[in-house]
């Protein structure tokens, strides 16, 4: 930037106060212009201060047309022409004001403005910019020091980013483009100005050039990218500029451009971007980047390290958009592997179609639309009477893509089962034509293959990450994959080892999400069960997903071991559960035990073969006697008679109450209280097993929601309940709106919450009594 003012006053720091006089007269030669700004410079930035940069703003302004000759003694006379208000927009191109009139009635173009200084002198107003246009002076005076040079320091980028942009705009050397690449880089980086558009102006400026000029040499791309890389630092690249990133990354994946430069940028999309949605060039462009590194000499050692460097060293990361951001850019990338034949569903078997049965490929209507075709019910019920040994085939293929799908008669009585089905059918049913008989195989290309491998490889490290597991498998629970990728047993088979950790993970909120995010939509569990699509081992990955330890089960502790969980088990899978059980699987043999003591199973021919099942094994026959004995002890347990009302002294223990529940009948028990002992949710299978309870009194027990969840699935008929001063909390509260016999609930200094005080009310219409005292909801 160019300042004029004597060379006394620019060594002066106490100069720029307000009083002082921060420029002398103008020198009338040029070389003394060139000296005074070299003075000048550190005093402007001296003060250390920051500005934001102006659009608009209220200033007072004063035009004065004058030889060049005549300008110090005008400056110098104590007398000026009037001001005028304005209030003066900086536009892109020009100085204009708001109400076109007087002074400012044409605007001031940033090409006629020559010089831009600052301006104050004795016996004059103060604080006052002059702007030297041809054949006069324009002055511009603001309301304190610091508007002033705030209007100073705008006016300057103004007027040099509208000279960059012409002078940019009409490439001829490129090495002279370089020259002023750097220069308006270093003007943006030392600009006392702390505004967004600072650093994104340049950018877009280097991005418009490059779009425009598509011949460049790769040495060229590279010199670019390195000018321009310490704006990268502290600012996402537009999104011009993040093509001609990609285009870089895959033609010269080995520079070390990609290393040096791009990874502290990409590091920074990672830990700052928000919405990948709005700025879907920098997911494709962080995308192309991984894929780089992919190409090293170390490969997927590399990308390894550059995951590690996003989480940190120590056990929590402390970026909580890394994972998100991640795991949108592995979405996106293993999409694009399946695009084409995505893309290309005018050959390819709709969703309804692979569940109904493809009709041939001379057959087959071109152009089908992106919805699932309804196939007419004439079609079906002829397709459906086709010889049992015919097999059909359907050849599938697009550029990159060959589908094969080979059905027999198994298929056409689960298509004949689903006629008249008109709703969208389930993916995992769709997938599954029919479990013994259905092949589908899908052939990548070599380049697909690649970013396939590499994205999904990404997949299991990140699912290592102990602080990283619950948000992706929370993530992964809606299956967000293209039912193309599901169908490729090589994807299915690597991401196999993602779900396999998500089922070794303890915390219920990890391996909860194997299971659908909502009623009638598949999960992980099915879709790697017994004759699911994905299942490939037998069962060993759904046995695992039901186990912990090779004893006490993950799953069904925590949101499996209920009535509702091994109902739909006993409608959906009881057939693998039951070929599991006969191989020997013991959790599978506790699963059948459990459908056997919570009265799942009504039909008697199939309780018969599930005892069967049980005793063809070592293990099943073990478990079922001890079911029995428990079963003994439980009709001895609700035998009719013994006391109508028991009182459990204090300080009592869950192993007191099972002992004294184990001694005798207790089948008239309509009154228990266990107020003030150390009983907890481990009680709750002891409670229920009393048919007759009806009041029930946990009062200042460490009684949970575990329990509380329990009690709500099994004791229905409970009238009165307290559960004061518990560890109870919305969680458990919740599970009571099933018990509709309800009359008095004691809920006092727990952490009930209004919302669920309000759902509770509104579901359990018999309530009359109700204590919240000391909660959120009193």
């Amino acid at each position: 930037m160019d300042f004029t003012g004597s060379s006394g006053g620019g060594s002066d720091h106490r100069q720029i106060e307000e009083s002082k006089p921060l420029l002398g007269e103008m020198s009338a030669t040029e070389g003394s212009k060139m000296g005074a700004a070299r003075c000048r410079r550190p005093l402007l930035h001296c003060n250390g201060m920051r500005y934001k940069l102006l659009q608009e703003g209220d200033i007072q302004v004063c035009v004065i047309r004058h030889p060049r000759t005549f300008l110090s003694k005008i400056l110098t006379s104590k007398f000026l022409r009037r001001w005028e208000p304005h209030h003066v927009t900086l536009a892109d191109n020009s100085l204009a004001s708001a109400t076109p009139t007087g002074y400012m009635e044409n605007s001031i173009s940033y090409s006629a403005i020559e010089d831009v200084q600052l301006l104050s002198w004795e016996n004059a107003p103060k604080y006052c910019l002059q702007l030297t246009i041809p054949g006069g002076t324009v002055l511009l005076q603001a309301a304190n020091s610091y508007l002033r040079d705030q209007w100073f320091h705008s006016l300057q980028w103004k007027k040099k980013i509208y000279k960059y942009k012409k002078v940019l705009s009409n490439p001829s050397r490129w090495e002279v483009v370089l020259k002023e690449i750097r220069t308006l880089v270093d003007m943006a980086l030392n600009s006392p100005l702390q505004d967004d558009s600072i650093h994104q102006a340049p950018l877009e400026i280097v991005s418009k050039l490059l779009s425009e000029n598509t011949n460049l040499t790769t040495q060229d791309h590279e010199s670019i990218i390195v000018a321009i890389a310490p704006l990268l630092e502290n600012n996402h690249p537009p999104p011009d500029l993040c093509e001609f990133f990609c285009k870089h990354c895959r033609e010269r994946p080995r520079s070390m451009v990609v290393i040096e430069v791009f990874t502290p940028v990409v590091q920074r999309i990672l830990k700052h971007n928000m919405d990948f949605g709005k700025c879907p060039r920098l997911r494709l462009f962080t995308q192309e980047y991984i894929l780089a590194l992919n190409e090293l000499n170390a490969g997927m050692e590399v990308v390894k390290k550059f995951i590690h460097s996003m989480h940190g060293p120590t056990g929590q990361c402390p970026h909580p958009r890394v994972l998100p951001n991640l795991v949108a850019v592995c979405l996106a990338a293993i999409y694009s592997c399946y695009e084409e034949f995505i893309n290309s569903r005018d050959n390819s078997p709709s969703l309804k179609e692979i569940r109904n049965g493809c009709q041939q490929q001379c057959d087959r209507k071109p152009n089908l639309p992106l919805r699932l075709l309804h196939t007419s019910p004439d079609l079906v019920s002829q397709e459906a009477t086709l010889s049992e040994s015919r097999l059909k085939s359907v050849i599938v293929t697009s550029n990159e893509i060959h589908v094969e799908v080979e059905r027999n008669n198994t298929a056409n009585q689960k298509m004949t089962a689903n006629v008249g089905n008109d709703s969208e059918p389930n993916l995992i049913d769709c997938l599954m034509v029919s479990p013994t008989c259905s092949t589908m195989s899908i052939e990548l290309s070599a380049q697909a293959d690649r970013i396939l491998g590499c994205y999904v490889e990404i997949l299991k490290m990140l699912s290592d990450y102990d602080d990283w597991r619950p948000a992706l498998a929370s993530l992964l629970q809606p299956i967000p994959f293209p039912k193309e990728a599901l169908a490729h047993e090589k994807f299915t088979k690597e991401l196999k080892y993602v779900i396999q950790r998500f089922a070794e993970d303890p915390r219920q909120e990890v391996h909860s999400c194997l299971l659908s995010v909502r009623a009638g939509k598949d999960g992980w569990f099915q879709l790697y069960s017994p004759g699911g699509v994905a299942c490939d081992d037998d069962g060993e990955l759904f046995a695992s997903m039901v186990r912990v330890c090779n004893n006490v089960h993950i799953l069904m502790g925590s949101c499996y071991k209920t009535k509702k969980f091994l109902l739909s088990l006993a409608e959906n899978k009881l057939g693998p559960c039951m070929l599991l059980a006969l191989r020997g699987n013991q959790t599978m043999v506790e699963i059948l035990c459990l459908m056997l003591e919570y009265n799942i199973i009504d039909n008697n021919d199939t309780q018969l073969q599930i005892i069967s099942t049980l005793e063809s094994t070592d293990v099943g026959k073990r478990m079922y006697e001890q079911l029995c004995d428990r079963q003994r002890e439980l009709k001895e347990l609700q035998r009719k008679g013994g006391p109508t009302r028991l009182t459990l002294p204090s300080k009592s223990t869950d192993a007191d109450l099972a002992r004294l529940l184990s001694s005798g009948s207790f089948g008239n028990l309509e009154n228990l209280s266990l107020a003030f002992t150390n009983v907890t949710s481990a009680c709750a299978e002891h409670l229920i097993k009393l048919p007759s309870l009806k009041q029930l009194n946990l009062w200042s027990t460490q009684f949970g929601d575990a329990g509380l969840r329990l009690l709500s699935e099994h004791l229905t008929m409970l009238q009165v309940l307290n559960l004061c001063e518990t560890p109870v909390t919305d969680a458990g509260l919740l599970a009571l709106s099933s018990m509709k016999s309800l009359c008095s609930l004691n809920m006092n200094s727990t952490k009930l919450s209004a919302d669920t005080y309000e759902d509770l009310k509104a579901k359990l219409p018999n309530l009359k009594e109700v204590d919240v005292r000391y909660t959120e909801a009193w």
